[in-house]
């Protein structure tokens, strides 16, 4: 017979085993690459950016080998590792929130407000690097998502999982339009949203990082507070208005946290499709329905899955690379197939 503690230890191993993995996907994430580096010259780089004074992002290389490692695969890893993270707890969070497993953090219209301000940015103001538009995009997604949330709101006053997907879907149609509108009208607009787009985090240095984590780690909290309220939440608004649980209050926490964590990582390195959808399904395989433990997890595995996909990415079509977005379109579209097919909603 299964008790409490059983399962909670074998959640606790779980998590841990996760995060050895996670561990060792980031040094292989540093060490591996488009250009082979010896290990011993990978750990002296790491060694001086942990010793030096100026920061492992900004202090001056000694080297070009000391450059690739420190420059750019280290806020490469970082970045993969917190948007990816922040991404697969998004999904969690709106899987639960909608009570649709099908569902991921693009149908609040995050990708397309991020997409439409960047966009219109790069248009108004001629930017051409991520850390000069990426502030921009953020206040995209954070004003698509509480465009949804109000939206979703307007009849009867409570944001109810049906009518925060057909808000969703229709702001998102609204955006792609304007947005198509402005990059099929400047050429300098289309290049730079073509390159966003497909999802990618090579060419983001340590500013990009630092500029979202602070939104990341709001998100993060958040979404740890929600948990339990989102337990309560899936057995239904009714049941869970019986036990003390002000629904509107609760749905209003973890949407901002959806918000922020999905706008921040779509932000900084684009629309990366099917992670939000994918990750929370493998954490359920470990954690059950609790979503005290399917957040941390999911956490985990979105950042251990965005990791390595990059570096198949970086190592599969030497000396050149793939996008990580299409690596993962390409392995999660299969995964996305064989969940509709198992949960019947195609005819066999």
């Amino acid at each position: 017979m299964t008790t409490l503690a059983t399962v909670r230890r074998r959640r606790l191993s779980g998590l841990f085993t996760v995060a050895v993995l996670l561990s060792l996907t980031v040094v292989a994430g540093v060490a591996i690459g488009a250009r082979s580096l010896a290990p011993g010259t990978v750990f002296d780089a790491l060694h001086h950016a942990v010793t030096c004074s100026g920061g492992p992002f900004t202090c001056a290389a000694r080297s070009t080998e000391e450059q690739i490692v420190r420059g750019l695969r280290l806020p490469r890893t970082a970045l993969a590792l917190a948007c990816g993270s922040a991404l697969g707890i998004a999904g969690a969070l709106i899987q639960g929130y909608t009570r649709n497993s099908l569902a991921d953090a693009g149908i609040l219209g995050l990708n397309a407000g991020a997409a439409f301000v960047a966009a219109l940015s790069v248009y108004l103001f001629s930017f051409g690097t991520p850390v000069q538009y990426i502030w921009f995009a953020l206040a995209g997604a954070l004003v698509a998502g509480v465009a949804v949330f109000g939206a979703s709101t307007i009849r009867g006053g409570r944001a109810s999982p049906l009518s925060l997907v057909l808000a969703g879907v229709a702001v998102t149609a609204f955006l792609q339009a304007l947005t198509n509108a402005v990059v099929l009208s400047d050429s300098t607009a289309s290049n730079t949203y073509r390159f966003w787009v497909v999802g990618t985090v090579a060419g983001r240095d340590g500013a990009v990082f630092w500029q979202v984590l602070p939104f990341l780690t709001a998100g993060v909290v958040l979404a740890l507070l929600a948990a339990p309220r989102l337990n309560l939440l899936d057995l239904g608004d009714e049941v869970a208005r019986g036990l003390g649980v002000h629904v509107g209050r609760s749905r209003a926490l973890g949407l901002a946290a959806v918000v922020l964590l999905a706008g921040a990582a779509t932000t900084a390195v684009g629309p990366i499709a099917f992670l939000g959808l994918v990750v929370p399904h493998l954490a359920r395989v470990m954690t059950g329905p609790d979503y005290r433990w399917l957040i941390p997890y999911s956490g985990l595995l979105g950042g251990l899955l965005l990791l390595v996909a990059d570096i198949v990415c970086r190592v599969v079509v030497r000396p050149g690379e793939l996008e990580v977005g299409v690596m993962l379109a390409v392995l999660g579209a299969p995964y996305f197939i064989a969940v509709v097919r198992r949960r019947k909603l195609v005819s066999p």
